[in-house]
């Protein structure tokens, strides 16, 4: 069992084996010491901001009618919504608050790379943004307030939907099951389960957990891409063994297995698939803004900022993963690539993938390949403090 886990008395393997991307499942009481990681009017305020990705969705059920909104906002713009009836989503909450980010390390049973963001709802009484479905695996969490969930078949982009509405609502909506979650309770949902929720009375507030789940042409234009530009020009389709053929205008079946084993040759190699889709997958959602000025920190730099109570921890907007091989560990941050090959070197790359922060026995016996990750990784705003690290002190 993992500590703080949200699975309540399940065990990760146990989910993973029996649940995860199979069948729903509702957890009670999974959270319920927990707190809100925001309070609502915290929420609005991010709402208002331009670096944050916001919606407003009302639905007025007298005329059939929904409309959304993008962000930012202003306190006009809450003043004259409704009584009722309305949603206002924040997305990327793990951004901008510890308290969120902490909520989704919870989830840390399932790959770092498997990720996505923690989102916030906030609803008045009967808000929500009607029944539809996500291409990916989802946990909703209740913090605050009841939402009533309805839950119906799977859906997929062939299914029905209503072309008058601003956002995905499927119109032949049957709820195969409902359930009424309170704070701390917990719902799974595989990808392409349909659902619908729907605030109790006000003051409700969902966090939803969703993973990365890119799409197979996403994969295939971003790999080939990468591999097209490591390409040599002079390499050409040649065919030393042509032969002639009765009717000049055709494409003969050799041509064609030609092009083929090009291809399959091509997209036929591990090393560079593993550095792509590491610096691919980790990409940041969100730019980080990096200290291009700034000059590099030295070892007894870190040492004396911890020692005198320092904390350097992952940006919550960054994205950690390694791979690792007989020699080497691949650390994959933000995008960047870190290739390292000594022994203190590669288990700090592995222990930088933890979101705990650092502490002094983890930078003690650093050598200098460790040092220079570290550098690079603070001054790319990747690793950081609320606190000033000046190397030039």
């Amino acid at each position: 069992m993992i500590p703080n886990s949200p699975l309540g008395n399940m065990s990760a393997e146990e989910f993973l084996r029996d649940y995860w991307q199979k069948k729903p499942l509702v957890i009670r009481n999974a959270l319920a010491e927990m707190p809100p990681p925001i309070e609502p009017d915290e929420l609005a305020g991010l709402a208002c901001e331009e670096d944050v990705e916001s919606r407003l969705i009302s639905f007025n059920p007298s005329a059939d009618q929904w409309s959304m909104r993008h962000g930012p906002f202003n306190d006009d713009d809450f003043a004259q919504l409704p009584a009722s009836g309305w949603t206002l989503l924040v997305q990327g909450v793990d951004h901008w608050s510890p308290e969120a980010n902490a909520l989704l390390r919870r989830f840390s049973f399932v790959p770092n790379w498997r990720v996505d963001d923690l989102m916030i709802s906030y609803a008045t009484d009967g808000g929500g943004v009607g029944p539809h479905y996500d291409n990916y695996d989802v946990f909703l969490i209740q913090v605050k307030g009841k939402r009533r969930w309805e839950i119906g078949g799977l859906f997929d982009e062939h299914s029905p939907r209503r072309e008058d509405a601003p956002v995905m609502i499927l119109p032949e909506w049957e709820a195969h099951e409902s359930y009424v979650l309170e704070p701390g309770d917990i719902l799974y949902l595989p990808p392409r389960v349909g659902h619908n929720g729907i605030a109790i009375g006000d003051d409700c507030m969902t966090c939803s957990v969703g993973f990365r789940a890119p799409a197979h042409h996403e994969i295939l234009r971003s790999f080939t891409d990468y591999i097209g530009e490591r390409l040599g020009h002079d390499a050409r389709y040649s065919d030393p063994d042509l032969t002639l053929q009765t009717e000049p205008g055709e494409i003969s079946h050799e041509a064609l297995n030609k092009v083929r084993a090009t291809l399959l040759e091509s997209l036929d190699q591990p090393d560079l698939l593993a550095k792509w889709f590491g610096e691919w997958i980790t990409e940041p959602k969100y730019p980080l803004y990096a200290d291009i000025d700034a000059e590099p920190f030295s070892l007894d730099d870190i040492r004396a900022f911890l020692e005198e109570g320092g904390v350097l921890t992952q940006n919550e907007g960054s994205r950690y993963s390694f791979i690792e091989s007989e020699t080497v560990t691949h650390l994959f941050v933000d995008g960047k690539h870190y290739t390292l090959d000594t022994p203190d070197s590669r288990r700090l790359a592995k222990r930088l993938c933890h979101p705990e922060p650092l502490l002094d026995d983890d930078v003690n016996a650093a050598d200098a390949q460790s040092v220079t990750l570290l550098s690079d990784l603070i001054l790319a705003n990747s690793l950081y403090s609320q606190d000033d690290l000046d190397a030039s002190e």
